[in-house]
């Protein structure tokens, strides 16, 4: 069984940053075969992608935080990381780890990212 665990998340003012990390364990997994993807949900919002990653290399961002944000992965640690960096208020929301292959989709239980003054 594959399992997912976010963590990194937290309170920050506007223009700080934070790391999220989604480290993933089960038998066989590898993070390269999979789409990794971090999503986040704000109240009241549907869930959105923000950042992806496959095969380590092919990466893709959500327009309203290109720029600002960097997702990457560490194959050997089974870990990917959504590095965040000027965050702002709009920011705020409940981010979960994705990870897609054909018919499997795995979800982390997801880590809330609050920024406010």
């Amino acid at each position: 069984q594959v399992q997912l665990v976010e963590s990194g998340g937290g309170l920050v003012q506007p223009g700080e940053s934070l790391r999220l990390s989604c480290t993933a364990s089960g038998s066989a997994f590898s993070i390269f075969y999979y789409r990794m993807g971090w999503y986040r949900q704000a109240p009241g919002k549907e869930r959105e992608l923000v950042a992806s990653i496959t095969s380590g290399i092919s990466t893709n961002y959500a327009d309203s935080v290109k720029g600002r944000f960097t997702i990457s992965g560490d194959n050997a640690k089974n870990t990917v990381y959504l590095q965040m960096n000027s965050l702002k208020p709009e920011d705020t929301a409940v981010y979960y780890c994705n990870a897609a292959s054909g018919m499997r989709d795995y979800w982390g239980q997801g880590t809330q990212v609050t920024v406010s003054s």
